[in-house]
């Protein structure tokens, strides 16, 4: 499904690079037959009309939440990927474009527009989703509570794979994707973060309920990650230490209420690096590995974000 890395070096063009090119002519990503046309071209124009004067995002992880939260009056914009070749299914990228703004300094909105591009089937907008995180201790603490409430309007044609939750697997991969079943769900976390000596640890516990009366489902994410270097050097360079976090994640389902626990579920671990590259953008990849028969074989996640500093007063022209 991919080829190996190129020798080439990485293209700066004022800090920006649409990072479907990027993943395209730097690490020569393919899927089985080509992306569709009008799919490539939204993500650069998304990128491409995003790409002024920003500061790069601080989240490390795909699928874990830590306690960070966005700056007040901040608005961070992103897009998260995934690809995957399901055995016995067609290869497919889903994606999210997130809008992450800061209403306090406690609050956190954001809304995500889900789409997705399936090999040999069909390119298709999927939904969207709309989520507040709300961290209660404003101060440090040893443990960093925060609690996740999002509201999913969805189909069942929906790849993006921001969570894994009940008896998610590889095998809803394999039909053919069907835009007619919608899916209005409420997704409910309590997530718990720790910083120390330059490390971070996140734990989430999950719980995801289809409003048409289906049961809950349960899931969870761990990650930890760290700074190559704590301390900057004297010089700026591209390619300091201090400009890679470095990390992990594992992820997966937990069953329903009716069948708590590990049987027929799906789980995950993978590494995660990001690198903040100078001119204020922000890239993240990360290779995922199915750990039991459940789960697809691999996954690669990569994405791109940027922070828009104080966005009210930008659009006032102070």
């Amino acid at each position: 499904m991919f080829q190996g890395f190129s020798s080439g070096q990485w293209l700066l063009i004022r800090g920006v690079v649409p990072p479907i090119l990027l993943l395209e002519n730097e690490f020569h990503f393919q899927l089985r037959g080509r992306l569709p046309l009008r799919f490539r071209l939204f993500l650069i124009a998304i990128v491409l009309l995003t790409s002024s004067s920003m500061l790069c995002a601080q989240e490390s992880y795909f699928v874990t939440y830590s306690h960070q939260m966005e700056e007040p009056g901040n608005l961070e914009i992103g897009v998260k990927s995934v690809t995957g070749s399901p055995r016995n299914g067609n290869a497919f990228v889903g994606s999210a474009l997130e809008f992450e703004y800061g209403a306090k300094a406690w609050w956190t909105s954001e809304v995500y527009l889900d789409g997705q591009s399936t090999s040999r089937e069909s390119t298709a907008f999927t939904g969207f989703r709309f989520e507040n995180r709300f961290r209660p201790l404003l101060t440090e603490h040893w443990i960093n509570p925060v609690l996740y409430v999002e509201f999913e309007n969805i189909n069942s044609a929906d790849k993006s794979l921001l969570e894994v939750v009940g008896h998610d697997t590889r095998e809803d991969f394999l039909e053919r994707s069907d835009r007619s079943e919608k899916k209005r769900e409420a997704e409910l976390k309590l997530i718990f973060s720790s910083n120390f000596k330059g490390w971070n640890v996140s734990e989430n516990l999950i719980a995801e309920k289809n409003l048409a009366a289906e049961p809950w489902e349960f899931g969870y994410a761990l990650g930890v990650s760290r700074p190559l270097a704590l301390i900057a050097g004297a010089q700026a360079c591209v390619f300091c230490r201090e400009n890679f976090v470095a990390g992990a994640e594992m992820y997966g389902g937990l069953g329903d209420r009716y069948s708590f626990g590990l049987h027929d579920t799906s789980h995950y671990l993978a590494p995660v690096l990001q690198w903040r590259a100078p001119g204020g953008t922000s890239f993240k990849v990360s290779p995922g590995f199915g750990l039991n028969d459940n789960s697809h074989g691999f996954l690669f996640r990569f994405g791109v974000s940027y922070e828009i500093d104080q966005i009210a007063s930008r659009l006032r022209g102070r």
